[in-house]
C-alpha cells in the first residue's frame, strides 16, 4: 500500500485528518499554478529530512526556502560526515558527566544524535573559509546559501560524500538554484566561524556575508516577482525566526512600503507548541489575519505534532508515493 493510500484510508480524524487535509490543500494549491514557500526551524537536517525533502525540490513542489543557519549547514555536515555521527538512544538519561564526556570527545549533541566536530564542522570550515576570504578580498558579499552552492558546484565536497547525494536537500536546491533565506545566520556554527574569521584577521570586513536586512530586501523583490502570475503558499516546520522572518514580507510591502501585493494563499504549520499566551509559534492562523499576512479565505492548517514524523508523510503524500 502506498503512503498516500494509507493516509487516505486511515487519517480521518484529529491531527491525522489535518495531515491529510494540509497535504491535499498543498496539491490543490500547486494544481492552480501557484508556488510553495517552505520554512524550516528545529534540527530537521540532522533528522535527515533530506531523504524526503530533496525529492520535493526536484519535482518542483517547493520553490524557495527560509531556514535557520543550523539546518542549512547541518545538511552539508551530514553529507560529508555521516559515518562519524554518534547516536545516543538513551539521551534522556545522560548525566552531566556523560554530556561532558561527549564534549571531550568532540561531539555536539542534538537530542539523540551527536555531530562530530572534526569530521563535520572543521572539515567544512577549511573548505568554505577560502570563499569568504576571496569575497572579502574582492569586496563582494553573498548570502550564506550562495557559499554552500559554490562548494557544491565546484565539487569541493564530492570526495567526502558519505550519504547518497540524492538525499541531500541542499544538493537538490543547488541543482534547481532555489533561493534560500537564513535570517539569524550568526546563530549557527558556520555563522560563528565566519565572525571568528573576521575577529582573527583572516577576513578584513564582516560584509562578506549579507545581513538579515539585505536578505529581507531581496525577499521583497523575489516575492513581488513570483506573485505576478500566481500566488505563494507558506508551509512552516516549527516556529521561530525561520517562519517569522518571511511571513512578514507581505505586511511590510502592503503597510510599510504602501504597495499592493497578494497575501499568502495557503498556510500550514507543523508545531508542538500549542496555543498559549505570547507564544508566536503557538499562534493560530486566524491571528495572522490581523497582521495582514493571511486572508479569511486562505486555506489554513495547524498540525500539532512532531515535525520529524509528520513532514515526511506530508511530502510523500504530495509526491503521490
Amino acid at each position: 500500500m502506498s503512503i498516500k493510500k494509507f493516509i487516505d484510508e486511515n487519517y480521518k480524524h484529529f491531527n491525522a485528518a489535518v495531515v491529510k487535509d494540509a497535504a491535499q490543500g498543498w496539491i490543490s494549491h500547486l494544481d492552480k499554478g501557484n508556488k510553495m514557500f517552505l520554512t524550516m526551524a528545529g534540527a530537521m537536517s540532522t533528522a535527515e529530512i533530506g531523504i524526503s525533502l530533496a525529492e520535493m525540490i526536484r519535482q518542483d513542489k517547493i520553490h524557495a526556502i527560509c531556514t535557520t543557519g543550523a539546518n542549512l549547514e547541518e545538511d552539508i555536515f551530514n553529507l560529508v560526515a555521516h559515518n562519524s555521527y554518534k547516536r545516543v538512544p538513551g539521551y534522556r538519561y545522560l548525566s552531566k558527566q556523560d554530556e561532558m564526556d561527549l564534549l571531550n570527545g568532540h561531539y555536539n549533541r542534538v537530542t539523540d544524535t551527536c555531530i562530530p566536530e572534526e569530521e563535520a564542522m572543521r572539515k567544512i570550515q577549511k573548505k568554505i573559509t577560502r570563499y569568504w576570504q576571496q569575497a572579502d578580498k574582492e569586496g563582494k558579499s553573498y548570502f550564506p546559501y550562495e557559499y554552500m552552492y559554490m562548494m557544491i558546484k565546484n565539487g569541493d565536497l564530492k570526495e567526502d560524500y558519505e550519504i547518497d547525494p540524492k538525499n541531500s536537500w541542499m544538493i537538490a536546491a543547488c541543482e534547481k538554484n532555489l533561493p534560500i533565506w537564513t535570517p539569524g545566520w550568526e546563530d549557527s556554527t558556520l555563522g560563528n566561524i565566519s565572525v571568528a574569521a573576521y575577529k582573527s584577521g583572516k577576513c578584513k570586513k564582516l560584509g562578506f556575508v549579507k545581513s538579515g536586512l539585505e536578505q529581507m530586501s531581496s525577499l521583497i523583490d523575489w516575492y513581488l516577482e513570483k506573485t505576478k502570475k500566481g500566488s505563494l503558499g507558506f508551509f512552516q516546520i516549527g516556529g521561530g525566526i525561520a517562519g517569522d522572518f518571511p511571513i512578514c514580507v507581505v505586511p511590510l510591502i502592503r503597510q510599510d512600503l504602501e504597495n499592493e501585493c497578494k497575501l499568502w494563499s495557503y498556510f500550514c504549520q507543523i508545531s508542538d507548541s500549542t496555543t498559549s499566551y505570547g507564544s508566536y509559534s503557538g499562534a493560530v492562523p486566524n491571528e495572522k489575519i490581523t497582521w495582514e499576512k493571511l486572508s479569511v479565505d486562505t486555506p489554513s492548517f495547524i498540525i500539532e505534532s512532531d515535525a520529524s514524523i509528520v513532514a515526511p508523510l506530508v511530502f510523500k503524500y504530495v509526491l503521490g508515493e
